[in-house]
């Protein structure tokens, strides 16, 4: 499956944006999808991942609370909400894809593009 990543921007500290990850084929339901995010001279971090039926959500630590994964396999879409920003999020948002999902990037088949995200203090 083919994914694109879409909806990065420059927005100042405290505001919101929303990611998108839109799959090329409808297979895509059968997936569980987890974003990861790269800041610059750091490694890649879970941010967050659903299931494939969208009832399961986890959340890495740093983002709890603020950022809200969900999923609409009509559209073959897994959409990302982040609000309250700050500055450290600034970072590359990838969507990835698996059978199983989980926090382990090692656990994921298929890769997005990336789309850059940067927060203004």
């Amino acid at each position: 499956v083919q994914l694109q990543a879409s909806g990065g921007g420059v927005v100042q500290a405290g505001d919101s944006l929303r990611l998108s990850c839109t799959a090329s084929d409808r297979t895509f339901n059968i997936y569980a999808v987890a974003w990861f995010r790269q800041a610059p001279g750091k490694e890649r971090e879970f941010v967050a991942d659903v299931s494939d039926n969208g009832l399961r959500t986890y959340y890495g630590d740093s983002v709890k609370g603020r950022f809200a994964i969900s999923r609409d396999n009509v559209a073959n879409t897994v959409y990302l909400q982040m609000d309250s920003l700050k500055p450290e999020d600034t970072a590359v948002y990838y969507c990835a894809a698996s059978l199983g999902g989980g926090s382990s990037l090692h656990g994921y088949n298929y890769w997005g593009q990336g789309t850059l995200v940067t927060v203004s203090s």
